[in-house]
């Protein structure tokens, strides 16, 4: 074969591997909120999970560098097939979600092609034509450079829709009250939209609308005339990312509810995490802190050095400004108008969530009192801790949108407490939790063990935490079952609860993780 014509082959071959190869990145770039680097690390993740794909990625690594050699080009071809088929599991389409055409996407597929295109192209001139595999099996690493690039490119097209949010919160003047922590963010801001709106006009941002874009829509498509309170919560993958969201809706309460190990693997110590979610306080003119943990206690104290309005929650029985006792079903709370006593109705999961809420109410101005019965119905944020009657006899606890482990023991205890109270038996079904670095292994590990402890018998889902949850429920002695997908584990753990058995969801991972 001539050299023009092993070029033409081999280059064809290539843009036809690209199609399905850049297909499944850029689902699992859109599905981790384009952000830069997630896409190599998705896919580090699932070759860590699979001997056979780790040796067989190396295998199409060595044979795209191989094909550079003169006389070795058609080494390229195996190359092109394995960077089609892996990893084996992550599919193109999806199982949960599909790829979704957005402009944002369109604009990122353009930006990936180029980029592909000319660094091929320059690779093909400079060292031949066996080259073209080494951009299809690098496509992940490609893609993170293009959502790099695009993340400028993005900010600067948002910024006139960012600014007609900033506007609209001028004009409109609401308190802004704004919620960060490691977990409980978004059943805190549903306790404090429902316990203000007792003596408030109240809007909250929607869903996890935690970002710079979500917030700005939400005050583009939510705040009215008259709105007095805009409850925002805001999230954030490192330092610097809350401080511009305060810069841009600069908030009057400042809210943490907890600091945990939660975004882990993206921060590396709960230093660091602290250090980005007390950003929240810079700019507030008053804050709300549970003092029951060390660091948020000491964050208290240099608030009010700086002269901010601190308000204290305790959970623990410490002197606070607000005292919530579950087992008792009280709150204790010092407002401008003297102590208040206020009773809590069932199924508050998380005291600390909600003696936050109470704390924000005192900051605002609110009256507390007035407020009081709307303690006795709050309510729970959908899939986390959600109890569900199936109608059947069989009780569903859907814990699907928790994502950390004290949220995940704190389930797994009234899901256990609800299969004790109707004599059933528990079956708890999870992927595990995920970003938490370090310490991964060890907290999926441990809920596992607790889990069986209970006399849960466990479904693991996936491969993402097999190995730590199998290795956790062996401690206690559990029974463990392991399937690949979630439409998997349903019947299963049905059958193993019985007709007024208890069925735990715990966590439930999109379909681009392992």
């Amino acid at each position: 074969m001539s050299g023009t014509a092993l070029t033409l082959v081999l280059t064809l071959l290539g843009l036809a591997a690209l199609a399905p190869v850049g297909l499944r990145w850029l689902r699992v770039g859109q599905r981790e909120h384009y952000l830069p680097g997630r896409a190599a690390r998705i896919g580090a993740l699932w070759l860590s999970r699979s001997r056979t794909d780790l040796v067989l990625a190396v295998l199409a690594g060595v044979l795209a560098v191989v094909a550079c050699v003169p006389g070795l080009e058609l080494a390229a071809v195996p190359a092109l097939a394995l960077a089609v088929f892996l990893p084996r599991g992550l599919g193109v389409r999806g199982r949960t979600s599909s790829l979704g055409w957005t402009a944002r996407l369109r604009r990122l597929v353009i930006a990936w092609l180029l980029l592909e295109l000319v660094l091929g192209a320059a690779l093909v001139l400079l060292v031949g034509p066996g080259a073209v595999a080494l951009v299809v099996v690098g496509a992940p690493v490609l893609l993170d450079a293009a959502m790099w690039v695009m993340e400028r490119v993005e900010r600067r097209l948002s910024a006139p829709f960012v600014a007609q949010a900033q506007r609209r919160l001028a004009r409109i003047r609401p308190q802004v009250v704004a919620i960060t922590g490691s977990y409980g963010k978004t059943s805190t801001k549903g306790y404090v939209a429902h316990l203000l709106s007792a003596s408030k006009a109240v809007v909250a941002s929607p869903a996890s609308f935690n970002n710079r874009l979500g917030l700005s829509r939400a005050v583009n498509d939510g705040l009215v005339e008259g709105t007095e309170v805009f409850v925002a919560e805001m999230g954030t993958y490192g330092p610097g990312e809350i401080r511009e969201l305060c810069e841009l809706f600069p908030p009057d309460v400042a809210v943490i509810t907890t600091i945990g190990e939660a975004h882990l693997e993206r921060m590396r110590t709960t230093q660091t995490i602290l250090a980005a979610k007390s950003e929240i306080t810079e700019r507030a003119r008053a804050v709300v802190l549970p003092i029951d943990s060390p660091d948020l206690a000491a964050l208290a104290e240099r608030c009010r050095a700086e002269g901010k309005q601190v308000v204290t929650v305790s959970v623990e029985g410490r002197d606070a400004d607000v005292v919530v006792d579950l087992p008792a079903g009280t709150v204790v709370a010092r407002t401008p108008d003297g102590t208040v006593t206020l009773d809590v109705g069932p199924g508050v999961a998380h005291g600390v969530n909600l003696g936050v809420a109470v704390g924000v109410a005192i900051a605002v101005g609110a009256d507390v009192a007035a407020a009081g019965p709307r303690l006795r119905a709050l309510p729970r944020a959908a899939h986390r801790a959600e109890v569900q009657d199936t109608g059947t006899g069989l009780v569903v606890v859907d814990d699907t949108y928790n994502a950390n482990p004290i949220g995940a023991r704190a389930a797994l205890d009234e899901a256990a407490g609800l299969a004790r109270e109707r004599g059933a038996r528990l079956v708890v079904v999870t992927p595990g939790i995920v970003e938490l670095g370090p310490v991964q292994h060890r907290r999926n590990a441990d809920f596992a063990e607790a889990a069986a402890a209970a006399g849960a018998h466990l479904v693991v889902v996936g491969r993402t935490n097999r190995a730590a949850l199998v290795e956790g429920a062996a401690r206690a002695g559990g029974a463990v079952e392991v399937v690949a997908t979630r439409p998997e584990a349903v019947p299963l753990a049905t059958a193993a609860a019985g007709s007024n058995g208890v069925v735990l969801y715990e966590n439930d991972l999109p379909d681009h993780y392992p």
